[in-house]
């Protein structure tokens, strides 16, 4: 059985992201943290509700089970 290795995100680190998460919910912010499980810490976290309607929610911690998918906002190199 092989090992699981973390995800490779230092490169995301202090980048503004984008998730997707599980039941159609929206969620951006600033990666300043994360494990080998993928859960993420999100600072300056913004909620998007529905349309144009957002909740700055602050600092998060995003469990990696619940990411449908991650999208950088910001320039990555």
């Amino acid at each position: 059985m092989s090992k699981a290795h973390p995800p490779e995100l230092k490169k995301y680190m202090d980048k503004k992201l984008s998730l997707k998460l599980n039941g159609g919910r929206h969620v951006s912010g600033v990666l300043r943290g994360y494990d080998p499980f993928m859960n993420l810490v999100l600072d300056d976290a913004v909620e998007n509700v529905s349309g144009n309607e957002k909740h700055a929610i602050g600092m998060v911690v995003i469990r990696g089970n619940s990411i449908v998918t991650m999208e950088a906002l910001d320039r990555v190199l």
